[in-house]
């Protein structure tokens, strides 16, 4: 049975959805949409409406793609909102052997310690590192047996506002969300290898209007940090610094973005506020124009990683990926501000379907949506919708709410009674009438002793199982 699987990476610059088709298989791109970024900027939608109507064309157009409807949704919510905090949990293992429900309850007990300001909600509870009576270190728990379970855990939150207002422009496109994720962790999902993630590495999705920063380390991210410049800003500097429309500004970037080009060659470019003049400018202006702006935001991202204090955990180097890791020249600037670190130019992961979608590194973060609807997740995690995730789940049928555990192993406690007082009732076979069950308490009064008495001197009717065993014999 497959599933059809909707990712929609609400971009600053470029709305961008993705279908994908996920079965046994794997996971099938088929079909792709983008819109202009309409009423959002940097990170902060500014006006519901606008925002709506580009994300209703770019669903138009990937549904036109895929010539198929959705039936899960994943949407993207940009690192601008949100804020992490770091928690841990630890619970007492009475039957000594850890499940699901152990590391559950350790999760959530570091969710109801951690420290939230009131007008955040938590986005994702990550746990990255596990202890088992005192041990370290410990991969995956489950299996284990102890006496103590400790987790620690990365928790995202996102302010309450924000996304009760990207929730708004996402249904008024008609689309019901399923699950929102972090950008920068959907782009982690889709670009970062197995080794990468074991031995540490800083993930940095440049994209048009920002760039979004996550450090994964070991089971899940560590840390998570935004910046509002990306290559629009580019666009902008081009624009202004050559004296040209915008328009052509980006057309420059796209055909000449290249960071060290000493060519004197000269081309015709308009003149701003009246574009039936032109001037020429060489390409060696131009190349520094963009230079100056990739290190200036490689500089800011650097140090931000540099603050962050997770730089001595990172083994794999730094990953980029996005439109901005278009520019020619980019990687190389990058491993230079970076401290000679290794520095890998980043696509999504290689999936069947449309080969140029999955090609594109401007579409990692959509492509990572998907893929986290598909399972494609950490190890553990609490989730936007306050749900228990595990690698390897069927997440089509989500397990239930964390809050909720304790009542639903009362339930199933209750269920397996009625089961073994009566095992036939499973199979829709009633063994005794209602007005024949006998109240089995303790006897209160002299009269019920008797009345018992008097039942058992009376003369023995057949009881129901012989009854019914008449009616099978009589069958057959």
């Amino acid at each position: 049975m497959s599933t059809k699987i909707l990712g929609i990476d609400v971009g600053s610059f470029q709305i961008c959805a993705v279908i994908a088709q996920h079965d046994e298989n794997g996971i099938k791109i088929i079909g792709i949409g983008t819109e202009k970024t309409q009423g959002i900027k940097k990170g902060v939608i500014t006006n519901i409406e606008l925002a709506s109507k580009s994300i209703k064309n770019a669903l138009l157009e990937a549904q036109r793609v895929a010539g198929t409807h959705y039936e899960k949704v994943v949407v993207s919510i940009s690192g601008a909102y949100t804020k992490s905090v770091n928690s841990s949990g630890v619970v007492n293992i009475p039957n000594h052997e850890i499940g699901i429900r152990e590391i559950e309850r350790a999760m959530q007990m570091a969710d109801h310690t951690a420290d939230i300001p009131h007008e955040y909600e938590k986005l994702h509870v990550l746990p990255y590192n596990f202890k088992v009576d005192g041990q370290e270190h410990i991969e995956d728990p489950i299996g284990m047996n102890g006496t103590r379970l400790e987790v620690q855990t990365h928790i995202v939150t996102v302010q309450k506002s924000s996304l009760s207002n990207l929730r708004k422009a996402i249904n008024s496109a008609g689309i019901q969300i399923d699950n929102i994720v972090l950008s920068g962790y959907a782009s982690a999902i889709a670009t970062l290898t197995k080794d990468e993630k074991e031995l540490g590495a800083v993930l940095i999705d440049m994209g048009g209007a920002t760039c979004n920063m996550v450090v994964h380390s070991g089971n899940s991210i560590r840390f998570n940090e935004f910046l509002g410049v990306g290559s629009a800003n580019i666009t902008n500097d081009l624009s202004m610094a050559l004296h040209t429309p915008l328009p052509k500004a980006e057309d420059i970037k796209i055909n000449y973005g290249a960071l060290i080009n000493k060519s004197v060659d000269l081309i015709e470019l308009p003149i701003l506020g009246d574009e039936a003049k032109t001037h020429e400018v060489s390409l060696d202006i131009i190349s520094n124009v963009i230079y100056a702006r990739a290190e200036e935001t490689l500089m800011i991202l650097a140090k931000i990683f540099e603050d962050s204090g997770y730089k001595d955990m990172i083994g794999a180097g730094v990953v980029l990926t996005g439109g901005m890791t278009k520019l020619e020249g980019l990687r190389d600037l990058a491993s230079a501000i970076f401290d000679k670190m290794s520095v890998r130019i980043a696509k999504p992961k290689e999936t069947d379907g449309l080969y140029e979608i999955m090609r594109d590194p401007a579409n990692s973060c959509a492509i990572g949506l998907c893929m986290y609807g598909a399972g494609e997740f950490t190890a553990y995690e609490i989730d936007s919708e306050k749900k228990m995730r595990y690698h390897g789940e069927a997440i089509s049928k989500p397990k239930p709410s964390f809050k909720n555990v304790f009542e639903e192993e009362k339930r199933e406690n209750l269920n397996f009674k009625r089961q073994e007082s009566n095992p036939f009732e499973e199979e829709g076979i009633e063994l005794v009438h209602d007005d024949l069950r006998l109240d089995i308490q303790k006897p209160s009064s002299k009269e019920e002793l008797a009345n018992i008495a008097d039942i058992s001197k009376q003369e023995k009717q057949p009881s129901a199982i012989t009854k019914f065993w008449h009616r099978i014999t009589q069958l057959f």
